[in-house]
């Protein structure tokens, strides 16, 4: 590998593993008004938020940190009201009670609207502000931080949607750089240290959040039952239920609204926590070196970024396959497993929980991630058996790259219809 493709992809990790507080879809939308209201130079009078129905299958069913509370009416209102454009996924980081208030009474005024939009790319937020004769409109899109459209008054500042800009030498994005199974293994297993050993912050902080978390009661609480009377009972305490523990932990609270920032991966916070923690926790059950976290976090990460790429940032597919599978290639190399059969681990992973849906995010997500986390152990434990499923079963070729667009294809184009019919079941239920 050169060392211009060892910079893209350098440039890639960083721009895809980030920092965020709270769900990435319902975070962007009040990024969004924030960057709107401060275009706007005042406070809004009134706020119209156009989505796509990927974004507000996300958005609805989520807790917002910091403020007991659910879905987008209270994250575009605090967007508008303390959020800074520059914190990006970070953007509510300033909540105070009083502006908690001032939120609840924006919603109970009426002054937000949120409309579904049709035949927008899935990852669409547009979000227009306006107070008297002042008007500012935003359009966030592709990425859950990337702004692609600002104007004011009808003059526009910033028009991405019509004019792409030019990538700057040396950079790299997911239109730009494509990725293959051999091009991540050799990245990982074969990069100096010195220059991947930021991935170690992933485990950081993704650590935290899962400490943060036992600490209290969040969501339905999985990680604790894993933990708790039955769990030991019938599961025991392992190397397995420690990885399900300490996962399942970070998810219940980021999907409960704690104010516990977590490092995401391809926009995703959960996919983040999901790339992270079992290759962690295995790490530390099994006393693998400096050099092997390392290693198997960048795998793991690193794997999913490559998968999504084509599955698309939001699907009809649940993100926990996704993460999972980068998971269990990370789990498979500290098991000692060599490329092949870390290769066989992601084709495990794609002929087992391929298919599941996703239904927005909300707490019973930590039951997903567990599932995920639970197929990569069982994935990665049949890997180095040599045991494989074969391209003669379902959708496995005998191709690793193969496999994985057949998998991304179903995520973003087979289930199409499962996406929409998800959404009118959400939107069509009773209060």
């Amino acid at each position: 590998m050169n060392n211009t493709t060892q910079e893209q992809i350098l440039h890639l990790i960083h721009q895809e593993v980030i920092p965020a507080i709270g769900c990435t879809e319902p975070v962007a939308v009040a990024l969004a008004a924030a960057k709107a209201t401060e275009v706007l130079g005042c406070k809004p009078e009134k706020i119209t938020v156009f989505l796509s129905a990927n974004i507000l299958k996300n958005a609805m069913g989520v807790g917002i940190p910091g403020t007991g509370m659910t879905g987008l009416p209270i994250a575009i209102a605090l967007g508008s009201l303390i959020g800074k454009s520059a914190y990006g996924l970070e953007v509510l980081r300033d909540l105070s009670d009083e502006a908690l208030n001032a939120g609840k009474e924006m919603i109970n005024q009426k002054m937000i609207r949120i409309v579904l939009k049709e035949q927008v790319d899935k990852l669409y937020i547009e979000v227009i502000c306006t107070a008297g004769d002042q008007e500012s409109q935003v359009i966030i899109t592709r990425e859950h931080t990337h702004i692609a459209y600002i104007s004011k008054n009808g003059e526009v500042i910033l028009d991405e949607l019509t004019h792409q800009p030019e990538q700057p030498a040396g950079t790299a994005d997911n239109d730009t750089l494509k990725l293959s199974y051999a091009m991540v293994y050799d990245f990982a297993m074969h990069m100096p240290l010195d220059k991947i050993r930021f991935i170690l912050k992933t485990a950081e902080l993704n650590k935290a959040a899962s400490e943060a978390s036992l600490n209290g009661n969040y969501g339905h609480t999985v990680s604790k039952t894993v933990a708790g009377y039955f769990g030991r009972k019938y599961m025991g305490d392992s190397v397995f239920t420690h990885m399900l523990i300490t996962t399942a932990a970070a998810c219940d609270a980021r999907m409960d609204g704690a104010m516990i920032p977590v490092m995401s991966n391809s926009g995703s916070g959960n996919q983040g926590i999901a790339a992270t923690l079992p290759v962690v926790s295995f790490a530390q059950d099994t006393d693998c070196s400096e050099e092997q976290l390392i290693r198997a976090l960048m795998l793991s990460h690193l794997m999913v970024i490559y998968i999504k790429q084509s599955l698309g940032r939001l699907s009809a597919l649940c993100g926990c396959v996704v993460a999972a599978t980068g998971a269990s290639c990370g789990i498979t190399y500290l098991m000692g497993g060599n490329e092949t059969q870390i290769s066989y681990a992601i084709k495990n992973m794609i002929g087992n929980i391929t298919g599941m849906i996703c239904d927005g995010a909300k707490p019973s997500c930590a039951m997903k991630v567990s599932s995920g986390v639970s197929t990569a152990m069982l994935s990665a434990m049949m890997a180095m058996e040599n045991k494989v499923v074969t391209s003669v079963e379902g959708i496995i070729d005998e191709d690793v790259d193969r496999s994985i667009r057949n998998l991304t294809s179903i995520g973003s184009t087979g289930m199409e219809t499962t996406d929409k019919l998800v959404l009118e079941i959400m939107t069509g239920k009773s209060s």
